[in-house]
């Protein structure tokens, strides 16, 4: 897994930074975003607002690949900022 793009953002509210991903299947999935949380910044998966109006993440992942892919968002940014 790899970033394969990093745009940092400037505007107002807490998102920070957009970013790409691609698996080493070679498939790229686009949209994360990297987000100031209470606890310090963390990625957002995509997400899409259902019927009920919650919002349902559309790339699901284990712990540890979400814990991975963090840290290398993170790395990336701090070089991009």
């Amino acid at each position: 897994m790899k970033i394969t793009r990093m745009n940092p953002f400037n505007g107002s509210g807490k998102t920070k930074a957009f970013f790409d991903v691609q698996v080493q299947e070679g498939i790229m999935i686009k949209g994360f975003t990297l987000v100031e949380g209470s606890n310090g910044l963390f990625v957002n998966c995509l997400s899409e607002k259902g019927k009920d109006g919650k919002y349902y993440d559309k790339v699901v992942m284990a712990k540890d690949l979400k814990d991975e892919l963090t840290k290398m968002a993170l790395e990336e940014y701090n070089k991009k900022k």
